[in-house]
């Protein structure tokens, strides 16, 4: 019983991967195949959609920094893990993760959405692609929200006495 707490970290720093790594691969799917389309009608735009392409892979990225975090707090990188953590931590480390797991999910999911309109309007309007790139880094915004509130709340965890 006295590895539970140091269970519930781990599984909050899974829940930060999976979850936003399952929105960052769903969004980049989505402009993947909007891109394939639109680069068989003209290979010149891959530069253009490459870009909107990179976009909702962040969410990934972010979940797997606050999991790296989680990792390093407890001891778990560097070879020894915190012996007897407690319970409650856990649950701070695994509630602190769940803003960027479902933040990243969701977030992936919709700027891949918006990021597969823009390559739509990238291929009849190349010009447009600053534009493109605007729109979908706004719900960028929406995923670097959740990832701070995921970090600073990690960071935190250490220093509480319990």
């Amino acid at each position: 019983m006295s590895n539970i707490g140091l269970a519930f970290a781990l599984f909050g720093a899974a829940f930060a991967v999976v979850f936003a790594g399952i929105g960052s691969a769903k969004g980049v799917g989505l402009v993947g195949q909007a891109s394939a389309g639109a680069l068989s009608e003209d290979p010149s735009l891959f530069g253009k959609v490459l870009i909107l392409q990179l976009l909702p892979g962040t969410q990934g990225l972010y979940g797997f920094i606050i999991a790296i975090f989680v990792l390093i707090n407890t001891g778990v990188l560097g070879g020894a893990p915190e012996a007897g953590l407690a319970w409650q931590k856990g649950l701070m480390y695994l509630a602190s993760c769940l803003p960027i797991a479902f933040g990243g999910l969701l977030s992936g999911i919709h700027q891949g959405k918006v990021a597969a309109a823009g390559v739509s309007l990238v291929a009849k309007k190349p010009d447009q692609s600053g534009r493109a790139i605007t729109m979908a880094s706004l719900v960028e915004f929406y995923a670097i929200l959740p990832f701070l509130i995921s970090f600073l709340a990690v960071s935190s965890i250490k220093g509480i006495a319990i």
